[in-house]
């Protein structure tokens, strides 16, 4: 085994052993030397963790999203460059505060239309916040619809009641010119729906799921597939983990709102498939042109900078994924997933747990299995 993989499966064994997270999926895919799959552990209740184990992916659902979009851009069914107004009409016309902190009134016009590129990049104007905590009037307006939480949290409304209650709010920040975190992804998981006549779930499938064998990633596990989901966990404060989310709870059944920027669930392998489909140029679901797109960093200096802490350590955006220095590409979920992949060495790793990070920044488990995996 070479060192960079024997490196990778101690630290992995470490992270068990310790307590850390109760088990975790692992693969590092390096086409030199063939793909190293650590499968460690259990779901925190005895059962143990299998390679076909199905996880919440969380954020990993938006380069996913982001991907069935250039497909539809390519097919010529979307502009990158078009307004997003002819399929989100309730965005015609936004409104901009005149700084973050503003009274909802407080507004001016938007300097020009919302496009899908915007969407695409996390430009559009509105999102997440990095003031956790604040009160602020913006964040008061958008409180659960999906700005203020993590996946599963709490029930979304109906993707067109989502979005009136949405385009009501002022947007944050002039499209274009700030990046802020998640909604742009389930604007883009509506618009998605809206142009092509369907649920989410179907246009994934359609230009996603099945040209890529990806038969376990969806927006809900079956019954008959129960037995391989496992409970989201966190860590408890006095040690050991509490259930947040059982196999039964909310993703038991078809989600009201398919959540574009977070509602995926998931396995190693249907990763595996969508990672190496990017890394050999997007065949069947891309060209490698679109891949480039995707994978190229859109953010300005002073756009990564107030990113953080989402964004950090100078990692950029692409269209849907970040981008960091040196051109490795991926994102990572909340509730306990992360992915890299790396152009330049061909190398991709995938560690899935279902504990979730403590924190935007993630848990030092995920840095240090990244680090070792692309040593």
């Amino acid at each position: 085994m070479p060192v960079t993989l024997d490196r990778t499966a101690a630290l992995l064994h470490d992270a068990v052993d310790a307590g850390r997270v109760p088990g975790l999926v692992a693969a590092v895919d390096d086409p030199r030397h063939g793909t190293a799959v650590h499968v460690l552990g259990d779901d925190g209740a005895g059962h143990p963790l299998r390679r076909d184990t199905v996880v919440r992916i969380a954020s990993i659902t938006k380069p996913v999203v982001a991907v069935a979009a250039l497909a539809l851009v390519e097919d010529g069914m979307l502009d990158l460059d078009g307004p997003v107004a002819a399929w989100l009409p309730e965005l015609a016309a936004p409104r901009v505060l005149r700084h973050e902190a503003a009274e909802l009134d407080d507004t001016v016009p938007a300097r020009r239309p919302i496009t899908l590129y915007d969407l695409l990049t996390y430009r559009c104007g509105i999102g997440m916040l990095p003031r956790f905590g604040a009160d602020l009037p913006v964040q008061r307006a958008t409180a659960g619809l999906g700005s203020d939480g993590p996946p599963g949290s709490y029930p979304l409304p109906d993707p067109d009641t989502w979005t009136a209650r949405l385009a009501a709010v002022p947007l944050v920040a002039q499209p274009g010119s700030r990046w802020l975190y998640q909604t742009s992804g389930d604007l883009l998981g509506v618009l998605l729906a809206r142009r092509c006549g369907t649920d989410l779930q179907t246009v994934l499938a359609e230009r996603v799921f099945t040209p890529l064998g990806m038969r376990d990633t969806g927006f809900s596990v079956p019954v008959a597939d129960r037995d391989r989901f496992v409970p989201l966990l966190t860590a408890a404060p006095g040690g050991g983990f509490t259930v947040t989310d059982p196999v039964d709870g909310a993703w038991a059944a078809p989600p009201v709102f398919p959540s574009g920027g977070g509602g995926l669930v998931s396995t190693l392998d249907d990763l595996l498939a969508f990672t190496r489909a990017l890394r050999g140029g997007g065949s069947p679901v891309l060209s490698p042109g679109a891949v480039a797109e995707l994978t190229t960093d859109r953010l300005s200096a002073a756009q990564r900078a107030g990113a953080a802490p989402f964004l950090d350590d100078g990692c950029g955006w692409g269209l849907g994924l970040a981008v960091e220095d040196g051109g490795r590409y991926g994102w990572d979920g909340g509730l306990g997933t992360g992915w890299r992949s790396d152009p330049s060495t061909g190398v991709i790793s995938l560690l899935l747990t279902q504990v979730a990070w403590d924190g935007p920044e993630g848990p030092a488990l995920l840095h240090s299995f990244r680090a070792a995996a692309h040593s």
